[in-house]
């Protein structure tokens, strides 16, 4: 049966979003589980927060949590609160971009000035090379390889050093739409393959020419490991409201967090998701797959918080959503090690005829929010 596409009547995605699902009144889930939160008792969820975090306190100087952190401003509040409103001693776990921004390793470095720690890792150039490429043909996401390390690379250091919670930031399924059976509180292991390894676990490379040497990395600890350290892991944006903006606004004054001074390729904002060049082509090959890009994902957040109208998303996303990532196409290219012509190749492979139509040699979405 041929899916008609839809847009939510609240907020501007589509239902060619993965997992999302309407209600009968044409309003996707994530703006029901925005509205819900209203209802929500926040008082009780704090004192929820306050008697995990109580079980985990170290009182001898060692750390007692690991915070997944880029520098960027959501990891950035998660921190900064834990540290200096809750009196937790975080230690925070970067894993490093494909490529690295000038203003993302600035803000970076000016986090951990702020009063943190960092352990950092950094895969194997010719293999997360090898990686991505992979990736980029054979899913159509070449960010694949830094997902793996950005969620794997913190279990392992938890593991090895014993600490036993860690906080990750916003649960995906519930913020922007997705299964609603999954647990709010945390993933576990098979949650991670589903919802953030799009159900693509790192042994599935070993079918295509990888090692158990080269992926060790990507790969997280064994379950006896995690199961013997006793490893937690909890969503931020369970016990707290989760609000991008405002968090930019926090971390800006408290970890002197910088956005770029011009918006990111693709979207309107300056603030989100800034220290990676190639963060770009993750967005666009959504765009080609799904009909959604990251304006798309921008103005749905801001419409959810009030912050803009649907009338003003529905703009912003006909201006921008699936705009080219060309700054660093180039860079792009000689990273993965394809032509141009390969590249054009992989985009018509991913281009998804479900949304997208050919018309007189034009490609045009089929479907635009309106």
């Amino acid at each position: 049966m041929k899916k008609i596409i839809k847009f939510c009547k609240n907020c501007v995605v589509s239902n060619m979003r993965p997992r999302i699902y309407f209600n009968e009144f044409g309003i996707c889930n994530a703006c029901e589980n925005t509205k819900l939160k209203i209802n929500i008792d926040w008082k009780k969820r704090k004192s929820e927060f306050l008697r995990l975090i109580k079980k985990h306190k170290k009182n001898n100087g060692d750390f007692d949590c690991i915070v997944p952190s880029s520098g960027g401003k959501d990891s950035a509040i998660v921190a900064h609160k834990l540290k200096y409103e809750y009196g937790m001693n975080p230690l925070t776990v970067t894993w490093s971009p494909l490529r690295y921004t000038d203003i993302g390793y600035e803000n970076l470095i000016k986090f951990s000035e702020s009063g943190f720690p960092i352990i950092f890792g950094k895969a194997n150039g010719k293999i997360l090379r090898k990686l991505t490429r992979k990736a980029l043909i054979e899913m159509g996401d070449p960010f694949q390889p830094f997902i793996y390390g950005q969620v794997n690379f913190p279990l392992k250091i938890a593991a090895k050093y014993k600490i036993s919670l860690i906080f990750d930031g916003e649960n995906g399924e519930e913020e922007y739409g997705g299964n609603k059976e999954v647990k709010k509180k945390g993933f576990n292991t098979k949650d991670a393959i589903n919802f953030w390894f799009s159900n693509y676990s790192v042994d599935y490379w070993r079918k295509k020419g990888f090692t158990k040497k080269e992926l060790n990395i990507f790969s997280p600890p064994s379950i006896k490991e995690i199961k013997n350290s006793n490893i937690e892991r909890h969503f931020w944006s369970y016990y707290f409201k989760w609000s991008p903006q405002n968090h930019f606004y926090y971390s800006a004054c408290n970890t002197n967090f910088k956005p770029n001074y011009l918006r990111s390729e693709g979207t309107y904002s300056k603030y989100a998701s800034l220290d990676d060049k190639f963060d770009g082509f993750h967005f666009y090959f959504a765009y080609l797959k799904f009909g959604i890009g990251r304006a798309t994902s921008d103005a749905c957040q801001e419409i959810r918080n009030n912050q803009i109208t649907r009338e003003e998303g529905v703009r912003l996303v006909k201006k921008y959503d699936g705009e080219f990532p060309k700054k660093y196409y180039n860079d792009f290219l000689e990273f993965c090690e394809i032509s141009e012509k390969e590249f054009k190749k992989i985009i018509e492979k991913w281009r998804s005829r479900k949304v997208w139509s050919n018309i007189k040699g034009i490609w045009k979405l089929k479907a635009i929010v309106n």
